[in-house]
């Protein structure tokens, strides 16, 4: 659907073998430089969950090129549904077995994951790596307002881990 709405906005139609491809580029993704790195520092004191909005065999391909096991994978394909949806921060509450305020959610969307995890009364963290551009990026706009802001996740590891 990104790259049919890409196709829209630019003036092009994707064929069936673009529109593919272009799934199947996410497992060639690379990871923000500073994730990895930033993950390992973290993991030596925390539990660490993913909520991911893709699919479980493409957050494998992520987990692999981050080099590390995550305590807890939630995938939009469990949750059946695509955050924002609170289906997905039901989901990771219930796993994690923990109130919504022993969790720190740490994410760069104020739309997808801010507004929904402060709803459920979550604590948060935006990485806002576009701190230095005009905009919200490729994510709606929306008003959610977190309780940190940082400009990337090696931040958030030099002051908690």
């Amino acid at each position: 659907m990104v790259l049919e709405g890409f196709g829209s906005r630019l003036g092009f139609a994707p064929n069936a073998s673009e529109l593919q491809r272009f799934s199947e580029s996410v497992r060639d993704w690379p990871p923000f430089p500073d994730s990895a790195h930033a993950l390992q520092a973290l993991k030596k004191k925390y539990k660490l969950a993913i909520l991911s909005n893709i699919d479980d065999d493409l957050f494998a391909y992520s987990a692999q090129r981050l080099g590390m096991q995550f305590d807890y994978v939630i995938t939009a394909q469990q949750s059946r549904s695509y955050k924002p949806s609170l289906n997905n921060f039901h989901l990771a509450i219930e796993r994690l077995r923990l109130p919504p305020s022993r969790i720190l959610h740490v994410t760069q969307s104020l739309y997808h994951d801010i507004a929904p995890a402060k709803a459920l009364g979550l604590s948060t963290v935006w990485i806002n790596r576009g701190h230095d551009k005009p905009g919200f990026g490729a994510t709606p706009p929306a008003q959610a307002q977190p309780d940190l802001e940082l400009p990337d996740l090696q931040a958030l590891a030099n002051r908690i881990a």
